[in-house]
């Protein structure tokens, strides 16, 4: 007879809406619908056991997942230790799934122009002023300075700023019936770029409702020519409207970066933007702290609008700290010449640097063509089945 699960931890079924919220995003739906999660026990003491079977044993996405279902279960309220045992489906479940992969897409994912092996992630916040647009794009910066390609939409129509704090102008040109992305080099990678602050008037109001501004957002992803990308990383509008569910709808393997200051009210509203993006399937990747402190010439800090907030947000949702800035003078100022501070030396250059590092090598790296892809996955099945 099994040891009874305790009454004040939580139930089965606590833990499979729980992990409703880790999603594989190669397969661009959560691991509980893909019926990745073969087995769920409670036990004494909050203790629980899950078992999740992988789509291929060398799935490189295997750490990913495991990351996300441990700190998804840690976040339950009396939840104790958890004991993750991953396995590998058998042919007729892999088909199962892929089948099921292969109708999302289908039915949900329009055509964008964007190839299936870049990472898609969107910076994104619950209120505005928290300094996102420069987050993103100095993180852009700090992914291409190691190589990369990474593309920036700036789907803030209303509120587009990409182009100044990047210094660059000029006009989208056409090939094709296509958008071409304007570029600039970024230390040994390079920037695509696309905004509308390259087709509108800086100085004038853009005044268009919710779903003219996702159709321009639709109109970025589908009717420009992108090319290759290692990242696209894109600049979300503040809250949670419908460019975001749009977004949602278009890239259903998007991953979220959430942006939030320190004080406890801007936990709070960022905590939403989470979970707009768990209730659209979206995994989000991190969190993001912006404004941390303030650092004087005399070598005093302060925290000028208190402390904690990202790591209180990063424990509520479950998710890491990708990093936090500080307040520093060149931020301002660098924006407003166009010369992103990431592109230089010094702290702030290092802060997004090491941000960089850990998205590119642990939260979220390049996938490779030769991972657990749909495509890969139909290969092995063509392998197995000798055809």
């Amino acid at each position: 007879m099994g040891i009874p699960p305790d009454p004040a931890g939580p139930s089965e079924a606590d833990v499979l809406e729980a992990l409703r919220a880790v999603i594989d995003p190669e397969l661009g739906d959560n691991i509980v619908e893909l019926g990745m999660v073969t087995g769920v026990r409670v036990g004494a003491g909050g203790r629980i056991d899950v078992e999740v079977a992988l789509t291929i044993a060398g799935c490189p996405l295997r750490s990913q997942l495991d990351h996300d279902v441990r700190a998804r279960l840690a976040a339950l309220p009396g939840a104790g230790p958890v004991e993750l045992t991953m396995g590998v489906m058998d042919a007729a479940r892999r088909t199962e799934v892929m089948q099921r992969a292969r109708w999302k897409v289908r039915e949900q994912a329009p055509e964008t122009g964007i190839d299936p092996t870049t990472r898609i992630l969107a910076v994104g916040s619950g209120k505005g002023g928290v300094g996102k647009s420069s987050v993103t794009v100095n993180l852009a910066v700090a992914l291409a300075r190691r190589g990369l390609t990474v593309g920036v939409l700036d789907a803030d129509i209303w509120g587009f700023s990409v182009p100044r704090l990047l210094g660059m102008d000029g006009d989208v040109e056409a090939r094709r019936g296509k958008m071409i992305p304007l570029e600039r080099p970024a230390g040994a990678g390079r920037l695509k770029v696309l905004s509308m602050g390259f087709l509108a008037d800086e100085d004038r109001a853009i005044m268009w409702r919710g779903l003219v501004l996702n159709r321009a957002v639709q109109q970025f992803l589908q009717d420009a020519e992108w090319g290759a990308l290692d990242y696209l990383l894109v600049d979300l509008p503040p809250g949670t409207g419908d460019v975001q569910m749009g977004l949602a709808r278009m890239l259903p393997r998007t991953e979220l970066i959430i942006v939030t200051t320190p004080p406890v009210a801007a936990q709070k509203v960022a905590a939403r933007a989470a979970d707009m993006a768990r209730r659209g399937y979206l995994r989000v990747a991190g969190v993001i702290e912006n404004m941390r402190d303030f650092t004087c010439e005399h070598g005093t800090t302060y925290r000028l609008f208190g402390s904690g907030g990202g790591e209180r947000l990063a424990a509520e949702i479950g998710v890491p700290l990708i990093g936090a800035v500080p307040i520093h003078p060149d931020m301002a100022s660098a924006g407003d010449a166009g010369r992103p501070v990431a592109d230089g030396e010094g702290e702030l250059a290092a802060t997004f640097a090491e941000m960089a590092r850990a998205i590119a090598e642990e939260i979220a790296p390049v996938i490779e063509t030769a991972g657990c892809s749909a495509r890969m996955l139909e290969r092995v099945e063509r392998a197995v089945s000798g055809t």
